[in-house]
């Protein structure tokens, strides 16, 4: 069947950890998704016109670069490697989605004792991820050899493939149970949203902004929280400077108590009890932390 060009299309990873926490973040969007069962190749918004397509992640880049896709949820491990082959990008990063954080890493037997980089020289490293690699050794002068696998890396050294591997580290558990240990990063990385540059029409281009204004909303609000505190207007200054990530808070006369305030705000950064010891100390009283459901930016 043949996409329906009147809706979006978002390319999402068809199974595994980052797909699950993609289809989180659309649910916490308001979005209702259904799909065929375990072997549907795409599913659909009922109440949004966004079609998923659920591919392979190293797949993504490429039908959001060709602009089957308006969008895509992927890595930026993958698609980092993939821009790294290509002669121009075709695409653009258009939010950090928070989730899917991994980090690309050189690895050593742990036989290999103190380790420096220049011990790369001459090597074999195995990897799944050739562009990337080859960009850190080149932009470091070190001359290696890259051999590329599609998958058990980590059984390199053991075969005698490689001296070395590169690979992604998340808890470290793969390594540590094939005798490796992280010796250098890489890269850095976690699920990113990603948008076509090929052109788009103005209906389709509204309906991009409107998801995107929904997807920024789930972000701001995973780490932000909604205050409310009184204190005397005297210690305004000192509070506000306090609050973490807040901005113009509002400020209300108390009825009844002259010299005093209500300071209601939305902090865009983690609310500590450190930080309400220190909103206490400068005279605040009756503070309340809570959640924020919903915030449009």
């Amino acid at each position: 069947m043949s996409p329906d060009r009147n809706r979006l299309h978002l390319a999402l990873q068809k199974s595994g950890r980052l797909s699950e926490q993609s289809r989180q973040l659309l649910k916490d969007a308001g979005l209702k998704l259904v799909d065929g069962g375990k072997n549907a190749l795409s599913g659909r918004a009922e109440n949004f016109p966004l079609d998923l397509m659920l591919v392979r992640d190293d797949d993504i880049p490429t039908f959001v670069a060709d602009g089957v896709c308006e969008l895509g949820i992927v890595g930026q491990n993958v698609l980092e490697e993939y821009a790294l082959g290509q002669p121009e990008r075709r695409f653009e990063q258009v939010a950090r989605l928070g989730f899917g954080r991994c980090s690309l890493k050189i690895a050593a037997p742990d036989s290999i004792g103190r380790f420096d980089l220049a011990m790369l020289e001459g090597q074999r490293i195995a990897t799944s991820y050739p562009q990337l690699t080859a960009r850190f050794l080149a932009e470091r002068g070190i001359a290696a050899e890259v051999v590329t696998m599609r998958g058990a890396v980590e059984l390199a050294p053991r075969l005698g493939i490689a001296g070395f591997v590169c690979d992604l580290v998340s808890t470290g558990a793969t390594l540590d149970a094939n005798g490796l240990t992280a010796v250098a990063d890489v890269f850095e990385s976690e699920a990113v949203l990603v948008q076509t540059r090929r052109p788009i029409d103005r209906a389709h281009a509204e309906k991009v902004e409107a998801l995107l204004a929904r997807i920024n909303g789930v972000i701001a609000t995973a780490e932000s929280k909604y205050i409310v505190l009184n204190a005397p207007e005297a210690a305004l200054p000192a509070i506000i400077r306090i609050l973490p990530g807040a901005e113009a808070p509002t400020v209300v006369p108390l009825i009844g108590r002259q010299g005093h305030v209500a300071v209601q705000a939305v902090c865009q950064e983690s609310v500590f009890w450190e930080t309400l010891e220190r909103l206490k100390a400068e005279g605040a009283s009756a503070i309340l932390v809570m959640p924020i459901e919903k915030m449009m930016l």
